[in-house]
């Protein structure tokens, strides 16, 4: 008996694999201050790493920076007071685990999508990314903002179901619901795994 469909299935509006030779991964605030959220998913985030790594896919990781002297932190300091990622911290260093390698690109950012005044883009286009695929936490905030703003800057966008994680269920399934609707195609490891190996053959 095949295993039950994942239940992100039943938001699917259309269905596409990625081409590992135009898209980029972005593994989204993996890092200290995220990681009780991120525990849970780590398994599949590195999987998903080690699947692109392998399929000769661009590795992009970001963290969040609180910044005073950054006017678009200042919403976030008014949204979340007292709950600052300070430089120079545990809380912002990179979760070991992730599968970050020497030369993979890592973007600091100071709201929630990582291409606003971070050069993302730029570096994006400079590798010949058309595509990204979104993991990382939180699914509902940073994940979502960026899979939205690379949408709207023309990339087409894969945001993966298992590798991302917030704070309740129902917050990361509103995520996958909206993705699915407009910006996003919706895919898993297990689902990535066989698309991959569709282009090896």
């Amino acid at each position: 008996m095949p295993p039950p469909a994942p239940t992100y299935t039943r938001y699917e509006t259309r269905r596409r694999d990625p081409d590992p030779r135009k898209a980029a991964l972005l593994v989204i605030d993996v890092q200290g201050h995220f990681a009780s959220l991120a525990a849970p998913i780590m398994p599949a985030i590195a999987s998903t790493v080690a699947l692109c790594r392998s399929a000769g896919m661009p590795v992009v990781h970001t963290r969040h920076v609180d910044r005073d002297d950054v006017p678009r932190s200042r919403p976030l300091r008014e949204w979340w007071p007292g709950d600052r990622i300070d430089a120079g911290t545990p809380a912002a260093e990179l979760l070991p685990g992730a599968g970050r390698a020497e030369g993979d690109l890592v973007v600091e950012k100071s709201t929630y999508s990582a291409f606003a005044g971070t050069g993302l883009e730029e570096a994006l286009r400079r590798a010949g990314a058309e595509e990204v695929v979104v993991c990382g936490v939180m699914t509902n905030l940073c994940c979502e903002t960026t899979a939205r703003d690379a949408f709207v800057r023309g990339f087409r966008v894969f945001f993966s179901a298992d590798a991302t994680a917030t704070a309740s269920r129902d917050l990361h399934e509103a995520t996958l619901a909206n993705m699915a609707y407009g910006f996003a195609y919706i895919v898993d490891c297990m689902r990535f795994e066989a698309a991959l190996g569709k282009v090896a053959k």
